[in-house]
Parts: structure tokens; C-alpha cells; sequence
């Protein structure tokens, strides 16, 4: 056995274990569900911003109800898949593990719970 072949197995062993480089256009599967976890978040903050202006008498005839549940549903949705993909990941920023959109998920799906539950409040005072 010659050292060549003693010093080249450690080196290779390091390399499988090393992440591959992924290019900032690539959509990965991490980045894909941090991306969807975003996209549910936010649709759950429009949606209670709206059921939050409905409630006040602004907009609208309803008083809010079904969007209040709605954007409490879609922010607990983003805020879990968002938490999961956090959970998962391999590494920080920029592997393509989505740890940005799972971080925008976590912080947009809060916002959908407390705009939802405020609507739900108004809701329920002015119904």
C-alpha cells in the first residue's frame, strides 16, 4: 500500500460529506417549500389584514369571521411547514436548503396568527 492511497481515502471521505454547491438561481426542493410556506404565510396576512378592516366597518358588509379563521389556518400552516423546513435544513443561507423562505414563513405565518386573532376579536365584539 503506497501513501498515495493512505493520504487519497480521507480526502475523498471529506468531500462526500462536504454539501454540494448549489447556484442562487437553482430551485431545490428545500427551496421550493420554504417558497410555498412564504406564499401560504402571506396569503394568510392579506387575507387578515382584510377580515381586520371587514370587522372595523370599513369594507364590506361582513364582519370578518371567515377570514379571521382563514388567516389564523393559512399563518398556523406557514409558520409550521416554515419551522419543519428550519428544522431540516443542512445549513445556512445560500445551500438551496430554503432557510430564508422558511425563516419569511416563520415571521409572515406570526403576523397572519396575530392579524387573524385580532380580526376574530373584533369580529366576535362587534357581531
Amino acid at each position: 500500500m503506497s501513501v498515495r492511497h493512505v493520504l487519497a481515502a480521507p480526502a475523498a471521505a471529506h468531500s462526500a460529506v462536504q454539501p454540494l454547491a448549489v447556484d442562487a438561481y437553482d430551485l431545490t426542493a428545500g427551496r421550493l417549500v420554504g417558497t410555498a410556506a412564504a406564499l401560504v404565510a402571506l396569503a394568510g396576512v392579506v387575507i387578515g389584514g382584510l377580515a381586520l378592516s371587514r370587522s372595523a366597518g370599513r369594507i364590506g358588509n361582513g364582519n370578518g369571521k371567515r377570514g379571521a379563521v382563514v388567516a389564523l389556518g393559512a399563518g398556523l400552516i406557514g409558520m409550521a411547514v416554515g419551522v419543519v423546513n428550519l428544522a431540516l435544513a443542512d445549513g445556512g443561507p445560500g445551500t438551496g436548503n430554503g432557510v430564508i423562505g422558511g425563516a419569511v414563513a416563520l415571521v409572515l405565518g406570526l403576523t397572519a396568527v396575530v392579524l387573524g386573532r385580532l380580526a376574530l376579536a373584533r369580529s366576535r365584539r362587534t357581531g
